[in-house]
C-alpha cells in the first residue's frame, strides 16, 4: 500500500445499531477494491473486520477495525465499529479519529436507540455525516420508509443521493442522482436509468440541487435565476453543505449481496471531507498551556492521538494512532507529554483487521500503527520532544454494570492487579478498583457482555483466572440524634498497668461532612494533651470497621468532654481502647442507620416500552423525577438506590429487546428504610460469624 497525500484520505466512522450490516459492507468495499478475493461472512466467521476469536465465537464486533481500501486513487480508512452498546468505548474512539460518519440504518426498522446514541457521539464532535439504508433486499425493506424515520428522529436537511432499483428481494442497484447513472449488480455495472424510474428520479433529483444550491450564495443565486447546475457545481454544493453539516445525504445498499457498495465509495470519495478539509484540530502547548489549532500538514509538528490499543499475544502491545500533523517515521522516536517518556518508534505498519502492511511513514490525516510501546496508553499523545502538545482526550461514557472478582489461586492472585492494569489501558470505559468499605475488586464496564469478554481475555491473554459475584453495596452507617457514653478502661496485670477514662458526645453532622474530633470541652488537664491522638485513633478504627453491620461510619462529630488519667499507668493504648469503646457506646444509643448510595439515572426507550419501564424502575424503590418525548423516543429522569440497580443494564436489554439505553451515576447516600435495613444487619452478622 503506497503513501497517500493528505487531500486524498477519507477518515469514516462507520455507527449504528447493532446487527444493521456495517461489518458487511466494510468487507464488500475490501472485495470491491481487490484486497479480498471472496465476499467473507459474519456468520461464517470469515470477515477480515471481525477477526478476533471472541467476535468469530459470538458473530457481533466487539472492537473498531481499522479497514482501508484505495478506491479511483483516493484511501478510505474505513473504521468498523460495534453497534452493540457494551462497546461504546470503541465508537467513541473510532469518532475522535474519524473526518466523518457514515450511520447505516437497517431498511426495515429505520432509525434505532443505537442509530441515536451514535449520533450524539458525532454531535459531540460535530462531525460530518453521511447516511446508508442497507439490507435493501431484505422483506418488507422500504427505503422511503426508512428516509421518513431518519428525518422523524434527526435534525438537518437529509435528502436522498440515490434512488433504489427494484425492492426487496428483487432491489438490483441504485440511481446515483449526482452522476446520473445506474449502478447495477454485484459489479456495479454502470447502465441507463430504468424508465419506470426517472420520474422519480427527476423529483428527487430536483430536491437534492435545491439543498446543494443552499451550501453556496453564488449557486443559490444561479439556482434562483433559473440556471442549470453543473455536476460539478452540484457536487461543490453538497461537499460544502456536508462540511457544514446542514446536509445529510442518504444512500442505499445491501452490503452482503454487494449492491450498491461501488456508488457509495464513489460518493465518500467524492463528499466526505478529507482530513484536509476538515476542521483543525484543538491542542494544547505543554510549556505554556496555550491552545492552539493543529492543521494537517505533513511537513508540521508530530501530534498523533492514540485511539486504540490491544495486547497482542505474539508482537505485544499494539498501538493504533492518527496523524494529526506532521508525519510519523519508522525507526524513529516521538515523546508521550503524559508519561513523560520518549518512545523508540520501530516499524510502523498500516493495519486491516489483523493484516499488517509494513509502511516507512505515515502522514498527517492517516491512520497507522505500532507496536512494543512501553509507556503509551490509549488516549495518549504523541509528539516532539522539542515541542510538546498535548490533544484532548475523548469523553467517555460511565460504566453501568459491575462485578466483584475474585483470583481462583495463588498464582492468579499475584497477576490479577498487573492484568487489570492492562485491560483497563486497552478499553477506558473498563474500570476497576478496590472497594475497602466491602473489602472487594471491582471490575466496572458497561454490560454483562463486555465484563464477560473482559474475563475470558484476562484468562487467554494474561493467564489469569477469577471467579466474579455481585458486588455488595458500599453501605455507611451514621446517627440521628446526640447522645453520650463513657468508657474506663482498667488492667493489671502484676506490673505496670494501663489506666484510661473517656467521656464523649456524638452528633450528626450533614450528609457528605465526613468525620470531626474535638477536644475544646476537656478542662483541667484531666486528660494530657498528648492523649488526644490515642483517643482519636482508637475512635478511627470503629469509623473503619462500623457499629451495626460493618460498613464506614460517615457523617459524625465525636467530642470528648471529660475523663480522667493515672500518673503511672496512663498509657497510649489504654486511651485508645477507652476512646474506641466509649465511641461505640454512643454510637448504640444515637439511632445509628445504615445509608446507601442513591444514582441519578436517565432512561432513553422507544415510545412502546414506556409503560413497562415505569413499571419495573417503580418496583425498585425509584423517584422519577421526569418523563419526555422527543422524536419517538420517551426518556425518563429518576433517582434510585444502587442495591436495586446491580443488574439493571441487563434487565433494560430484556424489557426493551435491546433497544434501551440508559446512564447511572452517583448522588448522595440516603437513609436505609427500616425493613430493608433489618435484612442488611442480619446477612452483614451472618457473614462475620462465619469468618470468626
Amino acid at each position: 500500500m503506497g503513501t497517500f497525500p493528505t487531500k486524498n484520505i477519507r477518515n469514516i466512522a462507520l455507527v449504528g445499531h447493532s446487527g444493521c450490516g456495517k461489518t458487511s459492507l466494510s468487507e464488500a468495499m475490501l472485495f470491491d477494491t481487490g484486497v479480498a478475493t471472496r465476499l467473507g461472512r459474519v456468520e461464517d466467521g470469515t470477515t477480515v473486520s471481525d477477526w478476533d476469536d471472541e467476535e468469530k465465537r459470538r458473530h457481533v464486533s466487539i472492537n473498531t477495525s481499522v479497514i482501508p481500501c484505495e478506491w479511483k486513487g483516493s484511501k478510505i480508512n474505513v473504521l468498523d465499529t460495534p453497534g452493540y452498546a457494551d462497546f461504546a468505548g470503541d465508537v467513541v474512539a473510532a469518532v475522535a479519529v474519524a473526518d466523518a460518519g457514515l450511520v447505516m440504518v437497517d431498511a426495515v426498522a429505520g432509525a434505532e436507540v443505537g442509530t441515536e446514541l451514535t449520533w450524539s457521539y458525532l454531535n459531540e464532535r460535530n462531525l460530518p455525516r453521511l447516511i446508508v439504508v442497507n439490507k435493501m433486499d431484505r422483506e418488507n425493506a422500504n427505503f422511503e420508509k426508512a428516509l421518513q424515520s431518519l428525518r422523524e428522529h434527526f435534525a438537518g436537511a437529509i435528502v436522498a443521493l440515490q434512488v433504489p432499483i427494484g425492492k426487496e428481494h428483487d432491489f438490483q442497484g441504485v440511481v446515483d442522482l449526482m452522476q446520473m447513472k445506474a449502478f447495477v449488480g454485484s459489479k456495479g455495472d454502470v447502465q441507463d436509468i430504468p424508465a419506470n424510474l426517472k420520474a422519480e428520479v427527476e423529483k428527487a433529483r430536483t430536491q437534492l440541487i435545491e439543498a446543494a444550491a443552499e451550501g453556496n450564495d453564488d449557486l443559490i443565486m444561479k439556482y434562483l435565476e433559473g440556471e442549470e447546475l453543473t455536476p460539478e457545481e452540484i457536487q461543490l454544493g453538497l461537499s460544502l453543505g456536508i462540511r457544514a453539516g446542514s446536509i445529510i445525504p442518504v444512500m442505499c445498499t445491501a452490503a452482503s449481496a454487494n449492491l450498491g457498495v461501488q456508488a457509495l465509495m464513489d460518493a465518500l470519495v467524492q463528499l466526505a471531507p478529507s482530513p484536509a478539509d476538515a476542521a483543525a484540530t484543538a491542542a494544547v502547548k505543554v510549556s505554556t498551556e496555550e491552545t492552539i489549532m493543529l492543521a494537517p500538514n505533513p511537513a508540521g509538528p508530530l501530534v498523533a492521538l492514540v485511539f486504540k490499543t490491544v495486547a497482542d499475544p505474539y508482537v505485544g502491545r499494539v498501538t493504533f494512532f492518527r496523524v494529526f500533523s506532521g508525519t510519523m517515521h519508522s525507526d524513529s522516536r516521538a515523546f508521550n507529554p503524559r508519561s513523560q517518556a520518549e518512545e523508540r518508534i520501530p516499524q510502523l505498519f498500516i493495519p486491516r483487521g489483523e493484516q499488517h502492511t509494513n509502511v516507512d511513514a505515515v502522514v498527517a490525516g492517516d491512520i497507522g500503527a505500532v507496536a512494543k510501546l512501553t509507556a503509551t496508553t490509549t488516549s495518549d499523545t504523541l509528539c516532539e520532544k522539542s515541542a510538546q502538545i498535548q490533544m484532548a482526550k475523548p469523553s467517555y461514557p460511565s460504566p453501568l454494570f459491575s462485578v466483584a472478582i475474585s483470583p481462583r489461586t495463588k498464582t492468579d492472585s499475584a497477576k490479577l492487579g498487573p492484568a487489570l492494569a492492562r485491560l483497563s489501558e486497552e478499553d477506558p470505559t473498563l474500570r476497576w478498583r478496590q472497594e475497602l468499605t466491602t473489602q472487594q475488586t471491582i471490575l466496572e464496564g458497561m454490560g454483562d457482555t463486555h465484563i464477560d469478554i473482559a474475563i475470558r481475555r484476562m484468562e487467554s491473554k494474561f493467564g489469569v483466572g477469577v471467579e466474579t459475584s455481585i458486588p455488595k453495596v458500599p453501605y455507611q452507617e451514621s446517627i440521628t440524634k446526640n447522645a453520650s457514653a463513657m468508657y474506663r478502661h482498667k488492667k493489671q496485670t502484676g506490673g505496670a498497668g494501663q489506666f484510661g477514662e473517656v467521656h464523649l458526645e456524638v452528633k450528626p453532622l450533614a450528609r457528605g461532612a465526613g468525620f470531626e474530633f474535638s477536644t475544646d470541652r476537656v478542662f483541667g488537664g484531666v486528660i494530657a494533651n498528648s492523649f488526644f491522638s490515642s483517643i482519636e485513633k482508637g475512635i478511627k478504627s470503629v469509623l473503619e470497621s462500623g457499629a451495626i453491620a460493618g460498613y464506614p461510619v460517615v457523617d459524625v462529630r465525636a467530642e470528648v468532654f471529660d475523663g480522667k488519667m493515672h500518673p503511672v499507668d496512663s498509657k497510649d493504648i489504654a486511651f485508645q481502647v477507652a476512646g474506641r469503646e466509649a465511641f461505640k457506646a454512643a454510637l448504640q444509643q444515637a439511632n445509628p442507620v445504615l445509608l446507601e448510595p442513591i444514582m441519578d439515572v436517565a432512561i432513553t426507550v422507544p415510545d412502546e416500552y414506556m409503560g413497562d419501564v415505569l413499571g419495573d424502575i417503580n418496583t425498585k424503590r425509584a423517584r422519577v423525577h421526569g418523563m419526555t418525548q422527543e422524536r419517538g423516543r420517551s426518556i425518563v429522569t429518576a433517582q434510585v438506590p444502587l442495591a436495586e440497580m446491580q443488574r439493571y443494564a441487563t434487565d433494560l436489554r430484556s424489557i426493551t429487546q435491546g433497544r434501551g439505553v440508559f446512564t447511572m451515576s452517583v448522588s448522595h447516600y440516603e437513609v436505609v428504610p427500616a425493613h430493608a435495613a433489618e435484612a442488611i444487619i442480619a446477612e452483614a452478622k451472618r457473614e462475620a460469624a462465619e469468618k470468626e
